[in-house]
């Protein structure tokens, strides 16, 4: 039998909260984590984007503040201020029925004097934010965490790529010892495992992962380029339908701004997303693109890991990701909550290892042609490749071999031929490979 928020214990005002944003129901990571970070547990949770993570720990997290006690009792890290937006926002719906408990949002790019001057006058009980800022307001002394009980740290993984990872060492060092740490992460990075050994002794480990890669409702189209301009390409994908809203991923801030140009060129309203964007200019798009004030978002991967834009019916890869793991993340945006969504991947002639690679971890891809402003299904990929196999010649050593074989004519000679040709291909095989960049 599934089961409800109500049997998890929660106060009355959460419950009230979960019941006016329509929260029915625990997904399968908040059924397993909610209940250990109750039993006061330090957890390390590994979850995709989009399983309900973040009120995995919200909701244990402001059901354990006490109102009455105006200090800092948790405090939750991202390492982008997006992510941190998010979780805010999150967390201000559920305290929305509970007006004593209080939460703030400290992330870089926002005034940290008016900060400091409102922290002096009263300390929050629930700090979200990213870990930089966070530890200047410690450092300042304006942020008193010495009575904390909880720290989460949100996509550690990236929390450590971006480098951030030792703001939040120091972070949790200024912390009592006995705390209650929770980490949440897409995956485990082997750099990541001094820093959970340092800080959580016997923690919970709690790994969910989905039964495939990418949800049955998406349909996940492979688009060679065949030497036409990008630009041009993603417009006619773009204008081929009535996509609900549209993400298109590229590798870098500037192709992001290069393809954003062209597209608004076109006649396209276009939202960027990027990290060189002046925070309050993100904050904004943000809030354009969360109010639908938008059909076309490009943006780099920082859109793909927790960033929720909810509605995407279309997502357009304009290169494969360099880190594969992002691919996941990138198509993961759309065929949400059931409903039917398209990826598009476009690849050139140098992308091919990427695309078996991604192929040998389960992903597959639908082989599409643009013909006449229609997306039409072709030929495999690498059917070239197959040819030139079933064609190739055998190698002037294995012709000797074969007529020498012959001659002799002895028992079992077919065999050994047989035998020694599958050698001297993988022989052959391995020498390619080997000549491959």
């Amino acid at each position: 039998m599934s089961k409800t928020f109500e049997q998890f214990g929660l106060q009355p005002f959460i419950l009230q909260a979960l019941k006016k944003i329509n929260f029915q129901q625990p997904t399968p990571i908040q059924q397993e984590i909610i209940p250990l970070i109750m039993a006061k547990k330090s957890v390390v949770g590994q979850s995709e984007t989009g399983s309900g993570k973040t009120h995995a720990f919200l909701l244990p997290i402001i059901n354990q503040l006490n109102a009455k006690q105006q200090t800092v009792q948790a405090v939750i890290t991202t390492p982008s201020r997006e992510l941190a937006y998010q979780i805010y926002e999150a967390a201000r719906q559920i305290l929305a029925f509970e007006p004593e408990l209080v939460v703030h949002n400290y992330v870089g790019g926002t005034d940290k004097l008016r900060q400091i001057e409102k922290l002096n006058h009263r300390q929050p009980q629930l700090v979200i934010g990213t870990p930089g800022r966070i530890l200047d307001l410690i450092k300042e002394q304006a942020l008193d965490i010495h009575l904390v009980n909880s720290l989460v740290i949100d996509e550690a993984d990236m929390t450590l790529d971006m480098g951030f990872l030792t703001d939040v060492d120091a972070i949790a060092s200024a912390m009592p010892t006995d705390l209650q740490m929770m980490v949440f992460s897409a995956t485990i990075p082997v750099k990541l495992q001094p820093f959970l050994k340092k800080y959580l002794a016997t923690p919970r480990m709690v790994k969910l992962t989905e039964p495939t890669l990418l949800s049955p409702t998406i349909d996940n189209f492979l688009l060679s380029t065949k030497g036409k301009t990008r630009n041009q390409l993603i417009y006619q994908l773009l204008t081929l339908g009535e996509p609900y809203l549209a993400l298109v991923f590229a590798n870098t801030k500037e192709r992001v701004n290069e393809l954003t140009d062209y597209l608004r060129s076109q006649g396209l309203r276009v939202a960027k997303v990027h990290g060189d964007l002046p925070p309050r200019k993100r904050k904004q798009t943000m809030k354009a693109i969360q109010n639908l004030e938008y059909q076309y978002v490009v943006a780099t991967d920082l859109a793909a890991r927790g960033i929720d834009i909810q509605g995407v019916s279309l997502v357009i890869n304009d290169e494969l990701p360099k880190e594969l793991e992002f691919f996941v993340h990138r198509v993961g945006r759309t065929g949400r909550n059931g409903l039917p969504g398209t990826a598009i991947t476009l690849y050139g002639p140098d992308d091919d290892t990427k695309v078996v690679e991604l192929e040998k971890l389960g992903i597959k891809f639908i082989p599409k042609v643009l013909q006449n402003g229609e997306l039409k299904t072709t030929y495999q990929r690498n059917r070239r490749q197959h040819r030139r196999f079933k064609q190739q010649q055998l190698a002037p050593k294995m012709i000797g071999l074969v007529k020498k074989e012959r001659r002799k004519k002895k028992p079992g000679y077919r065999k050994k031929i047989k035998q020694a040709i599958k050698t001297e291909r993988q022989r052959q095989q391995k020498i390619e490979r080997r000549r491959k960049p």
